[in-house]
């Protein structure tokens, strides 16, 4: 039985946290201190620039963001799409509800509408990302890479920290009609990583914190993308 998406539920995607993401850390005490008070958090994968489980060094670039979200998720309904950025976090975040790209999409229930819910990488992608994908997010990968953590960490941190990561999408109808084809034709498709902030037919694109400086939030029948 589908799970049910609650009337202003909190949708957040691709934050890319701490390159990008000051105003997700402002978002997330806001949260802390019940300004905010959403009956559930979706967090749509790309929320950290950088981050993966089997390795503590990575943690320290984002101690603050990852120390927050343990102690909302106490409290307060987590859902967590992983990402290509940020994966392997179940034992990161163990209150968490966190789903990886293999466990994707996520199907639920709003008002009477399906809804299937991914970060938006797992259709209409070449083999070369999904093999590299897959050998990235293994255990083996992530415990090898613990001989050389500091080298290989700072030099990718570094390259992300000067990286161009909010620019216009030409062709995204194409791409979203070929996504929507993966699923139900009645069904709302709701994912992230495309960084655009857009609606196309039934599939919702969601915006960029960092890019657009939104989120949306469940109203009614649908989403609206707002600025908090």
């Amino acid at each position: 039985m589908p799970r049910e998406i609650k009337q202003n539920a909190l949708f957040i995607a691709d934050t890319h946290y701490p390159h990008h993401g000051d105003e997700f850390l402002k978002l997330l005490q806001k949260l802390k201190t019940k300004e905010i008070t959403p009956p559930q958090l979706f967090l749509m994968g790309d929320i950290f620039d950088l981050l993966f489980g089997h390795n503590s060094y990575i943690q320290n670039f984002s101690k603050e963001a990852i120390t927050l979200l343990q102690e909302l998720s106490k409290e307060l309904e987590l859902i967590y799409l992983e990402g290509n950025h940020d994966f392997c976090l179940k034992e990161v975040f163990p209150n968490i509800k966190v789903y990886s790209r293999d466990e994707q999409p996520l199907h639920f229930k709003l008002n009477q509408q399906d809804v299937y819910l991914s970060h938006g990488d797992k259709y209409e992608t070449n083999f070369g990302y999904n093999f590299y994908s897959k050998i990235l997010r293994h255990k083996i990968t992530l415990t090898l890479l613990k001989t050389f953590e500091k080298q290989i960490i700072d030099d990718r941190m570094a390259k992300l920290r000067v990286k161009k990561i909010c620019k216009p999408f030409v062709n995204y109808k194409k791409r979203f009609e070929k996504i929507l084809a993966h699923y139900p034709k009645e069904s709302l498709i709701i994912e992230g990583h495309f960084h655009q902030g857009l609606v196309h037919k039934n599939y919702i694109s969601l915006p960029s914190l960092a890019c657009q400086g939104k989120v949306a939030v469940v109203k009614g029948e649908g989403l609206e993308f707002i600025t908090l």
